[in-house]
């Protein structure tokens, strides 16, 4: 026995205490109605306030059904009997006085109370008979038909009916009696059988009076019960329908409390929000409360989403804005495609407009990175649908669209456009899954093209003003008549030049650069034509060199180039090719062609100093060295050209 004791106590108890508790949360829950959507809240509690305001008619209805049914009892019973007992002891008192005044009338004085009370029977027996005519009388609606046939008289007072009815007949025939024995009493007389008609009549009438005073006292009891049963009836319902009231005035007080409480809070906590959305001052702390799962609970979790993703590209904006370069602001974007946005397939691609070229910003192409487009972009932006168009290029909305792109077997793409200013300074091409159809396969694809597409909005005005600040930059570093790189250029970068150096062990072959005669140009031609071979010698600069290499327009006629990463001695190869090009040059000047000669002083760095703009010196002091030694010449620097001590 204790044992079975023990095994009921295991399992009344094998749920732990947070387990009964999550039972009856989800089932207050559940009774409260608080999952229920909105529509379904409203329809319940309009089904309530019907119920209640249905309980207290039927309750009314009930109650004065009730009291109309009674009201039939007195007006269709009591009242009619009372009056017709009223009337027939009326009617019977006179026929016992008649009878008393017979019984000592002298002979022949006897007919006119006979005559009374004949009329007197007439009368009980007209009453009677309009009691039994009121009993079957039907007229009035259905219901009160219905009730009127309910509040039929009772057995006793149809009994009585029936008494008064027989007790009136024997009255009428003691009566019959009595004046048959008078008529015989004046021939031979009969007063035996008069005394025993009269006798009969009286003992008749007294009998009916003791039976319709009875029955006048039973209907008089009858009344006071349903007058008691009006009274009562009228109270029950008057509590009843308080009793109804009360639950229902109740629960419609906490139902719409709870109600208001659900919806104001919420609803309040996401105007606070958008306020604090309004002047920037976001705050994630103060996120909405979900605690339902309705359409507020549901409006409650994507305003919280919404606030994490405007905090989201509030501080992102902030941090691009703080980013130093462009290429920055295009690793950023790229890091919210990944981590923020689970986009992997992704290429961001800068635009020079001035060049018509285009580069991959990010990812860079390293290892096995390849370009999902055409090669030919990059030299010709314009061949780049999105780029040309400046619209939003879309494979999912017509396959094959661009022609560009490089089809791989269950991908689509997306190109849009970096728009500023009028201008595309860039694309952001995603690549997402496809099914045969070209349809998107990723249901949730639209939901992260959306959110790229507003980050990528964020992003534009801080990409102008990069591209702006760049610009700028670039333009206060470049020589605008030669296209070259200019002296600030040389002294913003020339840490970032010797530190690379240095740290791959190489060699910087330093030429400085001198046009021959080129006064002479000035004086001659104008400066127009001066200009003309600025620009012409910068073009075989430039091509005489690698792209790794710069090249500088140091001031005037002269230039500097940078051979970056050179083995010793190649910088004096490279300056005679340059110096045979220039020498090749051909320059026309209106009808005239000019031949211009170049001088060329070689240093290197580090080889011939530690010091850098020490070894741009000593490659300008060997240049001077060519111009003394007849120009059109190159020079390398050698330590015995240099008396002057420490640089």
């Amino acid at each position: 026995m204790h044992d079975d004791t023990r095994g009921r106590g295991d399992g009344a108890d094998s749920l732990d205490p947070p387990q009964r508790t999550g039972l009856l949360r989800r089932f207050l829950r559940l009774l409260t109605f608080v999952d229920l959507p909105i529509k379904q809240k409203f329809l319940l509690l309009t089904l309530g306030t019907l119920f209640w305001f249905g309980s207290m008619a039927i309750v009314t209805v009930f109650a004065l059904t009730a009291l109309q049914y009674k009201y039939h009892q007195v007006a269709e019973q009591i009242v009619p009997h009372d009056q017709a007992a009223r009337e027939v002891l009326g009617h019977l008192q006179n026929l016992e006085r008649d009878l008393q005044f017979i019984a000592h009338a002298e002979p022949g004085s006897d007919l006119l109370a006979l005559q009374s009370m004949r009329d007197h029977v007439k009368s009980i027996r007209a009453v009677n008979a309009r009691l039994s005519l009121r009993q079957t009388a039907v007229s009035g609606s259905l219901v009160e038909n219905l009730l009127r046939s309910m509040a039929k008289a009772s057995p006793e007072s149809l009994e009585y009916l029936r008494d008064i009815m027989v007790v009136t007949d024997r009255i009428d025939q003691a009566l019959d009696g009595y004046t048959t024995a008078r008529r015989k009493s004046p021939r031979g007389g009969d007063a035996e059988a008069t005394a025993a008609a009269f006798d009969a009549a009286r003992l008749r009438v007294a009998e009916g009076i003791t039976r319709t005073m009875q029955h006048a006292k039973s209907v008089a009891e009858s009344y006071g019960d349903i007058n008691n049963g009006i009274y009562q009836i009228i109270r029950e319902s008057v509590n009843a329908i308080l009793i109804v009231l009360l639950i229902a005035s109740t629960l419609l007080f906490f139902f719409v409390r709870w109600i208001i409480v659900a919806f104001q809070r919420p609803i309040a906590a996401i105007i606070q929000q958008i306020d604090s959305l309004s002047t920037g001052d976001i705050n994630l702390a103060k996120k909405v409360a979900i605690k339902s799962e309705d359409e507020i609970g549901t409006l409650s979790k994507k305003f919280n989403t919404l606030v994490d993703s405007v905090y989201g590209m509030t501080v992102y904006k902030k941090v691009i804005e703080e980013d130093a370069a462009l290429d920055d602001v295009y690793h950023r974007l790229g890091d919210v495609f990944e981590t923020e946005l689970g986009i992997r397939d992704y290429t961001v691609y800068d635009v020079n407009a001035q060049k018509k070229a285009m580069r991959v910003a990010h990812p860079p192409l390293v290892g096995d990175a390849v370009m999902h487009c055409d090669a030919d972009i990059l030299t010709d932006c314009n061949q780049c649908r999105a780029v040309k168009t400046g619209h939003k290029v879309s494979s999912f909305e017509f396959p094959g669209v661009c022609r560009r792109f490089v089809p791989e077997a269950g991908m689509g793409h997306i190109c849009i456009p970096l728009v500023a200013g009028g201008i595309a300074g860039g694309v952001v091409q995603l690549r997402f899954a496809a099914d045969p159809a070209g349809t998107m396969r990723d249901t949730t694809t639209p939901q992260k093209l959306f959110n790229a597409e507003t980050y990528i909005n964020q992003s534009l005005s801080v990409i102008e003003a990069k591209r702006l600040m760049q610009t700028l930059r670039e333009s206060a570093l470049v020589d605008p008549m030669t296209g070259l790189y200019n002296r600030r250029f040389l002294q913003d970068h020339t840490a970032q030049i010797i530190s690379g150096v240095l740290r791959r062990r190489t060699q910087i072959g330093l030429l400085v650069c001198d046009i021959d005669y080129f006064k002479q140009v000035n004086d001659t031609h104008g400066h127009d034509a001066g200009d003309l071979i600025l620009r012409e010698t910068a073009i075989v600069l430039k091509n005489a060199v690698r792209e790794s290499d710069i090249v500088i327009r140091f001031g005037g006629e002269e230039f500097l180039v940078l051979l970056m990463d050179v083995q010793p001695d190649d910088a004096m190869l490279v300056a005679e090719k340059i110096r045979q090009a220039i020498e090749g040059m051909k320059v026309t000047v209106g009808d005239k062609v000019l031949h211009k000669t170049i001088s060329i002083g070689v240093a290197e760095f580090p080889g011939d100093t530690d010091g850098f703009w020490q070894a741009i010196k000593y490659a300008d002091v060997a240049l001077y060295r060519a111009k003394d030694n007849g120009r059109n010449q190159c020079v390398r620097f050698t330590q015995d050209m240099w008396q002057h001590g420490d640089f």
